[in-house]
């Protein structure tokens, strides 16, 4: 049905035959975007019109306007329609009995309805009171009736706003940053909102209302396309949600990119982060230049009273060769050459960087225009000006930003458009894969003092998740790609090797710390092994704390930092040569040998609970926390750790690290005593007394308490999120973790009691739990467990591959 068969049938059939056009012209798949917008937009206008016309039959002094987004023709199909009915002043009650007929039959059809009654001097008035009145009536345009109405409202309201501009434009622009802040940065959010958040559909209408004042304009290239983009977004999740909603969910991103023709949600995700991305940096640039031009104005008058009158001559400040500051933003000095001098780019956002201002996107954009490839490798200059720049802290964000935004990071690092506008599924990182990259380095440049190579440290900063690009381990895919970008730039081949180790291991220290047993020495050579030299062991160690600062608050806290700490000063101990002791052989401490004597001089668990701290970063801060340590001493009997296990979490305890042992009773004291030294947290609230605990736990291990069906209660009275479903566990073997134990490896959405379900199953299946390690990331739990057969000796290989089978059909049940 063509768009003239569609209005014909809409006049002919009234409402009911707008809605059957409507429904026919939402399920054209040959007809989106732009195009079913604006005929959504026409179609209705026309029903509307037709509405219009049958209620006041030839009278003049009143229009139909609709304003907002309807006003643009921007209809999505789930979209309000906007609309304001303006009169002359005319007898009330024929302008209400309108209304009526107009807004009825729109509510009827169950659209959503924005509407508003006013002449043309109650809505300026408006327009003036409240700042988003006035935005609504920039995009005013006539629907019906008296044209010369609609038009000298229009002129009236543009008028106000181009002689308002130097007070409301500082108005809209706190608004968008209080948007921003309640909704976030939609270039890197999972579940973004298209309309709100930074960089969506808001902040474009507001660069229209900033173009329409005369006052400054948007950066163009790009903006158009952009905001089609999520426009296009937003029509496809009104129609596979059938909701007014512009929140794009997690469970509903794979229908929209189908409804877009697109390969995969992150497909989709990535093209909606580069468009937030194009929106939010012509944003950046376009509120910068308002703030630059009502300055000029405000201190204008002064300085030609300065200077008898003359024009003032903004002043350049030279920052490095070719690089000057002028009017607060780093531009090109006139003599500047961008097509014969090569490094220009760094050393202009090395300067930037380093004196805190943004770069001015006349001279990216003149740079990109003239930029030639470095030769290969860089001469050294352009490394020196790269790791100056990765160093800056801070304002290297923004500056690396502004060389994005025109071509000029991509054409400096092939490699960088793999993981440009990257989305990472993973509730712990904040940040998309190139932005926690850029994000990694400004937290490694807090660290360049306590390193002997800062620029090494940076450089793998910058490029530890380099291989997220690709399919596979990111960390081997990474040392690859790492090793060619190293030697391109510059580095020698000794360098490159680190660079590359770097990469290879930026995981290695977090996760041995967490998920191994320090106190066994394979555990502490493995990772010797892997750094090789002091010098790469306190790198590994800068870069470890800056990627996790740099995830998010969720993969950093005291109790892995000392965990980390820890293991750093055990492998740098058998670097300098240094035996590390076999736990075999460790001599239990006096509060650990008081435990187990009192346990078994009362044959029952003996409980104690210690905070623990370290000292605070400032000297005078109060220390911080680090968990509280949980000693628990028990006759040797099966079943322990699920009895413990599950006693902590109907406590709501978490559990950090666990560790059991059997402990060697002193000469002439019959028994045998396991040692539970565990640290814990509560998840709300202040810590249960040892008491209680103690007596839940003797519960336990008599069977009286029932651990799983108090669980089970507890999690049936918390229902899980509708639509959200966890990914199933994984259980894997990690081969050659241990000499004494075998490493089991469990992966799985964090649940009150999951230690205590895998602690009975590998009971279940006859192994002993030597000691085991909790972690927790966001919403999932990392746990490693050292088990051993009943008689103490690890598993052989094809046994502890069944045991983890079992152990993961069990959880996915």
């Amino acid at each position: 049905m063509t768009g003239t068969d569609m209005r014909s049938e809409t006049a002919d059939s009234g409402p009911s035959g707008y809605a059957a056009a409507r429904l026919r012209l939402l399920n054209e798949q040959a007809r989106s975007g732009p195009p079913r917008r604006a005929a959504l937009a026409d179609l209705t206008d026309q029903w509307l019109s037709g509405l219009f016309t049958a209620g006041t039959e030839g009278a003049r002094g009143v229009s139909l306007v609709a304003v907002g987004g309807y006003g643009r023709a921007e209809l999505s199909p789930r979209s309000d329609l906007d609309l304001l009915l303006l009169h002359d002043g005319g007898d009330p009650r024929e302008v209400a009995a309108l209304a009526d007929r107009l807004w009825y039959p729109v509510w009827d059809l169950g659209l959503a309805l924005d509407h508003s009654v006013r002449t043309p001097a109650e809505a300026r008035r408006t327009a003036g009171e409240d700042l988003k009145v006035q935005l609504g009536l920039l995009d005013a345009r006539h629907i019906a009736g008296d044209l010369g109405l609609t038009t000298a409202l229009r002129t009236a309201v543009l008028a106000d706003w181009r002689n308002q501009a130097p007070k409301r434009l500082p108005a809209l622009r706190e608004m968008c940053e209080e948007r921003a802040g309640r909704q976030g940065e939609l270039q890197y959010l999972l579940e973004p909102d298209l309309k709100e958040a930074r960089g969506g559909l808001r902040d474009a209408t507001a660069l229209r209302a900033v173009a329409a004042s005369w006052l400054a304009d948007a950066p163009r290239e790009g903006l158009a396309d952009a905001r089609r983009r999520l426009l296009d977004v937003r029509d496809a999740l009104h129609l596979t949600t059938g909701r007014a909603t512009d929140r794009l969910a997690l469970q509903e991103q794979d229908q929209v990119a189908a409804e877009l023709g697109l390969l995969d949600a992150d497909v989709l995700l990535r093209q909606v982060y580069e468009a937030a991305r194009v929106i939010a940096y012509a944003g950046d640039v376009t509120w910068r230049e308002v703030g630059r031009v009502l300055r000029s104005r405000a201190v204008r008058p002064r300085l030609r009273a300065m200077l008898g009158g003359g024009k003032p001559v903004p002043g350049r400040s030279p920052l490095a060769e070719g690089v000057v500051e002028q009017d607060g933003e780093v531009v090109l000095a006139r003599a500047a050459r961008p097509e014969r001098d090569l490094v220009l780019p760094l050393r202009a956002a090395a300067a930037a960087a380093q004196a805190g201002l943004p770069l001015s996107p006349h001279a990216v954009r003149r740079m990109a225009a003239g930029a030639r490839p470095l030769p290969t490798p860089w001469p050294a200059e352009a490394r020196e000006q790269l790791v100056t720049l990765l160093g800056s802290g801070g304002p290297t964000v923004q500056v690396w930003e502004a060389l994005e935004a025109e071509g000029l990071v991509n054409s400096l690092l092939p490699d960088w458009e793999r993981v440009r506008c990257r989305p990472q599924r993973n509730a712990v990182h904040l940040w998309t894969v190139d932005r926690h990259l850029i994000e990694t380095a400004v937290r490694a440049s807090e660290f360049t003092r306590r390193v002997h190579r800062p620029d090494l440290l940076l450089v793998a900063a910058l490029l530890h998740d380099i291989g997220k690009g690709w399919p596979g381990d990111h960390a081997v895919t990474g040392e690859v790609i790492a090793q060619d970008v190293a030697a391109r730039i510059g580095f020698d081949h000794q360098d490159v090797a680190v660079i590359a180790t770097l990469v290879r291991h930026h995981l290695l220290l977090v996760e041995t710390a967490t998920r191994r047993d320090l106190e066994d020495p394979a555990t502490v050579r493995a990772v010797a092994e892997a750094v090789r030299s002091q010098g790469t062991l306190d790198l590994l160690h800068a870069l470890t704390e800056a990627d996790a600062l740099a995830t998010g608050p969720a993969a950093w806290s005291s109790w892995r930092a000392s965990l980390v700490a820890d293991l750093v000063g055990r492998v740098s101990a058998v670097l300098s040569g240094d035996v590390p002791a076999d736990p075999a052989e460790a001599s239990p401490t006096a509060e650990h040998e008081r435990l187990a004597l009192e346990a078994v001089a009362t044959g029952a668990p003996v409980l104690s609970l210690r905070a623990r701290t370290e000292p605070a970063a400032e000297p005078a801060g109060d220390p911080e926390p680090l968990g509280v340590e949980l000693l628990i001493a028990v006759p040797d009997q099966v079943g322990v750790l699920p009895a413990a296990a599950g006693v902590l979490a109907l406590h709501r305890l978490t559990v950090r690290t666990a560790e059991l042992r059997a402990l060697d009773l002193p000469d002439g004291v019959d028994g045998s005593v396991l040692l539970l030294d565990w640290r814990v947290a509560a998840e709300y609230g202040s810590l249960p007394q040892a008491t209680r605990l103690r007596a839940d736990l003797v519960r336990a291990l008599d069977g009286s308490l029932d651990i799983a069906g108090r669980l089970a209660e507890r999690d049936a009275a918390y229902p899980r999120r509708r639509g959200v479903v966890a990914p199933p566990p994984r259980v894997t073997v990690a081969p050659a973790a241990s000499r004494h134990a075998t490493v089991i490896e469990v992966r799985a959405h964090d649940a009150p009691g999951l230690l205590f379900r895998i602690g009975r199953a590998l009971e279940d299946a006859g192994l002993r739990v030597r000691s085991a390690h909790a972690g927790t990331l966001g919403a999932n739990a990392v746990d490693a467990f050292y088990v051993t057969g009943s008689d103490g000796a690890p598993l052989p290989a094809e046994e502890a591959v069944a045991v983890a089978r079992k152990l993961e059909e069990t959880l996915r049940g």
